[in-house]
C-alpha cells in the first residue's frame, strides 16, 4: 500500500502538469480560432465563399469559421503531444505521440492538397461560367434540335451549355485531384485517376464524333429531300442510316469499346449489304444486267472499229504511189 501510494503521489504532479498544459493550450487555441475567424470575416472570406458558390442550401457555409476550426486543430495537436509527454507513461505516450507526430508532419501535405483543390475549384467554376456564357451567346442550346434529338423542354434545369460548363468544372477538379494525390503520396491512386482521365477523354471524343455524324446525317438527308427526285424520302433515310452507322462505328472505336468486335461487325455489315445487292441485282435484274452488258460490249466494239477504219484508209493511200 505504501509503495502504491508513493507511486500515485509521484505521478500526480505529472498529471497536474499535463492537465495544465492541456487547459492552457485549449484556451489559447480557442482564442486564436476566434481571432482568425473574425479577421477572415472582416476581410470578406464569407463573401468570397458566396461568389464561389459555397453558401448554397438551407445552412450557409461559413468559410471563415471553417478555416478558424482548422487553425484550432493544428494548434491543438502539438499541445496534446506535449501533455502526453508530461504524463510520462511511455506505454501510452510513445505510440500516441508517434501517431500525432506523423499526423502533424502530414499536415503541410494535406494543406497543400486542399489548397490545390480549392484553387482548382475556383478556376474551374469561373472557366465553366465563362464557357457557359459563350455557348449561350452562340445559341449552343439549339444544337440538340439541329441534330434531330428534340428541343429543350420549357423550364428545364440543365441546358446543353450548363452541362458543358459543369463538365469543364469536373475535368479541372479531376486534374487537380491528380496533383493533390501526388502531394499526399498516393501514387497508385494518382496513376489510376490519370488512366480514368484518358478513358474519359476517349469517351468525350467519341461523343463528339457521334454528334458530328448526327449533324452530317441531318444535313445530307435534307439536301436529298430538297432535290425533288424519285424516292427522295427513301434515299434520304438510307443516307442518314449509313452515315449514322459509320459515325457510330468510329465513335465506338474511339472510345475503345471492343475494337475487334466493332471492326468485325462493321465489315460483316458492309459485306452483307454488298452480297445482298449483288444477289438482288443478279436475280431480280438479270435481264436488265444482260441487256446492259450487251450494250457495253457493242459500244466497245463500235469504238474499236471506228479507230481501225482511218488506219486502213491511210495504209491504202500510202500503198498506191509505190
Amino acid at each position: 500500500m505504501e509503495g502504491m501510494v508513493e507511486k500515485i503521489t509521484a505521478f500526480l504532479p505529472n498529471l497536474f502538469v499535463a492537465g495544465f498544459i492541456l487547459l492552457v493550450g485549449l484556451f489559447l487555441a480557442r482564442v486564436i480560432c476566434r481571432i482568425v475567424t473574425n479577421v477572415l470575416a472582416a476581410f470578406g472570406a464569407d463573401k468570397l465563399g458566396e461568389k464561389v458558390g459555397l453558401t448554397r442550401g438551407a445552412k450557409p457555409f461559413s468559410l471563415s469559421k471553417t478555416l478558424g476550426w482548422l487553425v484550432y486543430i493544428f494548434i491543438l495537436i502539438p499541445i496534446v503531444i506535449a501533455a502526453l509527454d508530461a504524463v510520462g507513461l511511455e506505454a501510452i505516450t510513445q505510440p500516441t505521440g508517434n501517431m500525432l507526430q506523423r499526423l502533424l508532419s502530414g499536415i503541410p501535405s494535406v494543406f497543400a492538397a486542399a489548397l490545390v483543390l480549392g484553387i482548382a475549384y475556383v478556376i474551374g467554376r469561373l472557366v465553366g461560367q465563362l464557357i457557359k456564357s459563350l455557348l449561350e451567346t452562340v445559341n449552343f442550346d439549339a444544337l440538340p434540335s439541329k441534330l434531330g434529338l428534340g428541343g429543350q423542354a420549357d423550364g428545364a434545369k440543365w441546358s446543353p451549355s450548363a452541362i458543358v460548363g459543369y463538365l469543364v468544372l469536373v475535368v479541372v477538379l479531376l486534374f487537380a485531384a491528380v496533383s493533390a494525390l501526388s502531394l499526399l503520396g498516393f501514387a497508385n491512386l494518382s496513376d489510376l485517376l490519370v488512366d480514368f482521365l484518358f478513358f474519359v477523354g476517349h469517351i468525350l471524343m467519341g461523343l463528339v464524333i457521334l454528334a458530328i455524324g448526327l449533324y452530317l446525317s441531318s444535313v445530307v438527308a435534307e439536301i436529298i429531300k430538297s432535290r425533288q427526285i424519285a424516292q427522295a424520302v427513301l434515299l434520304s433515310l438510307v443516307a442518314r442510316v449509313a452515315i449514322l452507322l459509320l459515325a457510330g462505328a468510329m465513335a465506338l472505336r474511339q472510345m475503345g469499346l471492343a475494337n475487334e468486335i466493332i471492326s468485325l461487325a462493321f465489315g460483316l455489315l458492309l459485306g452483307s449489304v454488298a452480297v445482298a445487292g449483288a444477289i438482288a441485282f443478279g436475280l431480280g435484274g438479270r435481264e436488265i444486267a444482260a441487256q446492259k452488258l450487251k450494250e457495253w460490249l457493242s459500244s466497245i466494239e463500235s469504238e474499236k472499229s471506228n479507230k481501225d477504219k482511218p488506219l486502213t484508209k491511210k495504209g491504202r493511200s500510202r500503198a498506191k504511189p509505190s
